[in-house]
């Protein structure tokens, strides 16, 4: 029967949130945003292993409780994005068959609803196709000069802002990580290298409340959805 897992790439450092931890560590709504992304992975039955992918010399990570859940393992990462992901993928090969699912998820990325992430792993495998979350775009979008002037403006209609989690075959991303990698292709996402290796690739509505935690006011954002997500519980 097919599997499906996770990878969370948890080795940055966040630098754009200029704090003193990396921001995967940052406390919010009584917890560190890692511990938060955790719970929502591993709140999904159809889940069957979780990889976090770290920063082995990170010892932050001895205070995440959701480590030491059964079905969570961890990993060393790598310089970029792409490296984390792909050491996830590389750890899964002892347990993964090649035609199982993997979908990567942002650590910091923790109001990621039950509901939304049981619908796009449903969605995905009835498609048996690669899919990423997604909002459309709601505002006006310039394209501008290094300059700063404005040289058109985008039609917002054929735009989305990616989120995560992104899900796709487990052969078929090891393998589109490493070409993408060794090509020096820039990969911001694993649907990039899904893209550049030919594959065609979903989008699928995501939440509005699925926000990555990137700079500083972001937290208070992430703190008010936790709340509403939590309410009641």
């Amino acid at each position: 029967m097919t599997s499906v897992w996770a990878v969370v790439p948890a080795a940055g450092s966040g630098r754009r949130m200029a704090a003193e931890v990396p921001k995967q560590y940052l406390t919010v709504a009584g917890a560190s945003l890692l511990e938060h992304t955790l719970r929502a992975l591993l709140a999904s039955p159809q889940i069957r292993g979780v990889v976090v992918v770290m920063d082995p010399s990170d010892r932050r990570a001895d205070q995440i409780a959701s480590l030491s859940d059964p079905r969570v393992f961890t990993a060393a990462g790598g310089d970029e994005r792409a490296d984390s992901v792909l050491a996830g993928l590389q750890y899964l090969q002892s347990m993964a068959r090649d035609d199982d699912w993997v979908l990567v998820h942002d650590a910091a990325r923790p109001c990621l609803p039950i509901a939304a992430l049981t619908g796009f792993i449903n969605q995905v495998l009835a498609d048996q196709r690669g899919a990423i979350l997604a909002q459309p775009v709601t505002d006006t979008i310039k394209r501008c000069s290094e300059s700063g002037l404005v040289l058109e403006t985008l039609d917002r209609n054929q735009l989305w802002r990616a989120q995560t989690p992104q899900m796709f075959g487990v052969q078929a991303l090891r393998e589109a990580l490493k070409a993408a990698i060794q090509s020096g292709a820039s990969i911001t996402d694993e649907a990039a290298a899904m893209s550049l290796a030919g594959y065609p690739v979903q989008i699928i509505a995501g939440p509005a409340c699925n926000v990555k935690v990137t700079v500083p006011e972001d937290l208070k954002l992430a703190e008010l959805y936790l709340k509403s997500l939590h309410a009641g519980h």
